[in-house]
């Protein structure tokens, strides 16, 4: 049996913002089962779950990738591998420094690049660093997958029995409720939030959803959990194991990502590709 895991990612893990990992599997005739959560206040725990021996299939809330025009600009390599070393050997002030002086070259409205699949997505560029940190997600994350050898479709080669892809609950989650569903303040945790934690926790169990899956949890904690934690962590872990489900379910199908990815870039599970667009640059 498969072993699936949606991982909540931090650039910088701690007692009080842990790395926080559903585990769950596949649920005879469809869906998912929350078996259980997780959590890594030290990059050594999460280095430890990279290495645990499969079969499984982690999806994981940083970007996999960079935008391609970012990889040209710096004269980056443009494998992913040689990619990630080479960005992963900068010191965080140096990779933002560098895309401080990209961002001062490029016109009004336009100063983040972005990633084919961040527009359908509503993700940020990976060349951000504030509210939230993606750059520094990208490079801690990426570094560590490498490392680990992780296998992660359409981009690096590596163990076939554990597999990486990228997820990001935010775009699932606003597909169900349009409002903030969480905060890392006190004072931000409102009822509002509460009702909308409230609301994506009973779609998610009904599969009312754009990926059409539902959750079943027979653990009474672990559903209070995903509405109680005001900062939203276990929820978008859940959020991120529906999605490596989803993805699961397409495993023949190559995981349900695009026919030809960016290998820079990366995509991310679930995302559907636009109409008009392409999901290749040259």
């Amino acid at each position: 049996m498969i072993t699936l895991y949606g991982i909540d990612f931090t650039s910088a893990p701690s007692a009080r913002k842990p790395v926080t990992v559903a585990r769950g599997e596949p649920t005879p005739g469809g869906g998912v089962t929350l078996l259980g959560l997780e959590r890594f206040p030290s990059w050594s725990g999460f280095e430890a779950f990279l290495a645990r021996p499969g079969p499984w299939l982690g999806a994981f809330d940083f970007p996999f990738g960079l935008p391609r025009e970012s990889v040209l600009e710096h004269g980056w390599p443009t494998d992913w591998a040689s990619m990630v070393q080479t960005v992963s050997c900068l010191s965080r002030s140096e990779f933002k420094l560098l895309a401080d002086a990209e961002r001062a070259q490029r016109p009004p409205g336009r100063k983040y690049p972005h990633r084919l699949t961040d527009g359908p997505a509503g993700s940020h560029s990976p060349m951000k660093f504030v509210n939230p940190p993606v750059g520094w997600m990208f490079q801690e994350g990426a570094s560590r997958l490498l490392a680990a050898g992780m296998h992660i479709p359409g981009m690096h080669g590596g163990d076939a029995d554990r597999v990486a892809l990228e997820a990001y609950p935010g775009w699932l989650a606003r597909s169900i409720v349009a409002g903030s569903y969480k905060s890392e303040s006190t004072a931000g945790q409102t009822r509002e939030r509460l009702a909308n934690r409230m609301l994506l926790s009973e779609a998610l169990l009904r599969g009312s959803h754009p990926l059409g899956l539902a959750l079943r949890c027979d653990d009474a904690a672990l559903l209070e959990a995903m509405t109680t934690d005001g900062t939203g962590d276990t929820l978008d872990c859940v959020l991120c194991l529906v999605q490596a489900a989803w993805a699961w379910s397409r495993r023949d199908a190559g995981y349900g990502l695009p026919l030809q990815i960016d290998p820079v870039e990366g995509w991310i599970v679930g995302v559907p590709v636009p109409e008009t667009g392409c999901t290749t640059k040259h």
